[in-house]
């Protein structure tokens, strides 16, 4: 492995690869989500190097510079009818083989081949151990070219690879197989996040007769707020939105009471699923009306000022088991 690309640099023009030179204390992950055609099932995953939601990322930072890839995980978690299958375990550097077109993980690994993604899977759920194994193809179709800097210096960048993806799921361990709408991006930064930002929260929606939305609205660790709104269409790619200020916030997660904001739409937004109920992060599926249509939508928040508090810092190996070869 010989990394060779600067992740100062932007993400988009050298097209999606995963041999990024990653500072210390600095990150870059890549996202799948997808609903099922039936909208009974749903998945995330989330491979990360430089693992931003790592306490162990988080402590070797506070006393030195610690190597980005001795510090990586897959999260992978599958929604279903019945229940929910959740894993990250962090691995070390001595788990880490990497090129242009692959990443290896320990047991799991994302690899590209044309325009398909095939994430590998091969990892144990937590808090109650059981194998999740098997393997999800992403088919990435036109993937579109424009990178965003979310913050001014530069120092956060989010390309949003594919809002229209299609994915297809065949899982041995349990015995789970679907196909549906899905959606690939990939965020990159020199620092950590909490370093920046206060929090954000962001929402995409599955595609209505070939449109979809993206909204990601920002709060930066002085109070100041930027909003970012995509429209995409099969036909004309990316266009840039109005940014939406937050409307009235749906209400909180009912265990952990995490706030989840959301965009002012054109219409209001509520809630079909509490996916992720946290101290510091929500996911959701919502229903959002926007530009006089109903959508389905993943909405996520994170509060990165809840994340840096010891008690949640000292929450999270618990469901973030280390298991690194260094």
């Amino acid at each position: 492995m010989n990394p060779v690309v600067d992740i100062q640099q932007p993400l988009a023009p050298p097209g999606l690869r995963f041999d990024p030179l990653i500072p210390s204390g600095g990150y870059q992950w890549w996202y799948v989500d997808a609903f099922s055609d039936d909208g009974q099932s749903g998945l995330t995953v989330i491979v990360f190097i430089g693992s931003v939601f790592s306490p162990y990322y988080a402590r070797a930072r506070q006393t030195g510079n610690p190597d980005a890839e001795n510090f990586c995980s897959v999260n992978a978690i599958f929604y279903g009818p019945d229940r929910k299958r959740w894993a990250m375990t962090e691995r070390g550097k001595g788990d880490v083989t990497r090129n242009r077109h692959y990443l290896q993980l320990a047991s799991s690994g994302i690899d590209l081949k044309e325009s398909v993604l095939q994430l590998s899977i091969d990892e144990v759920c937590v808090p109650f151990p059981s194998r999740l194994r098997g393997v999800v193809r992403v088919d990435l179709g036109t993937c579109t070219d424009q990178c965003f800097a979310l913050d001014e210096q530069g120092q956060h960048r989010w390309w949003p690879v594919s809002p229209r993806a299609r994915v297809s799921v065949e899982l041995d361990r349990p015995n789970l197989a679907w196909q549906g709408s899905g959606y690939v991006d990939c965020n990159a930064g020199t620092v950590p996040l909490e370093s920046t930002f206060s929090g954000w929260h962001w929402t995409r929606t599955d595609p209505i007769n070939g449109e979809s939305w993206i909204f990601y609205n920002r709060e930066s660790v002085s109070g100041a707020k930027e909003g970012l709104t995509l429209r995409y269409t099969d036909g004309g790619g990316l266009q840039r939105g109005i940014a939406l200020d937050d409307g009235p916030p749906v209400k909180p997660t009912p265990i952990w009471r995490c706030a989840r904001p959301v965009a002012r739409t054109s219409g209001p937004s509520r809630i079909i699923k509490t996916l992720e109920d946290t101290p510091f992060y929500a996911r959701s599926k919502m229903a959002v009306e926007h530009a006089g249509e109903q959508y389905t939508a993943m909405h996520e928040y994170v509060d990165l000022k809840r994340f840096s508090r010891p008690w949640v810092q000292r929450l999270l190996p618990f469901r973030m088991p280390r298991r690194a070869r260094e």
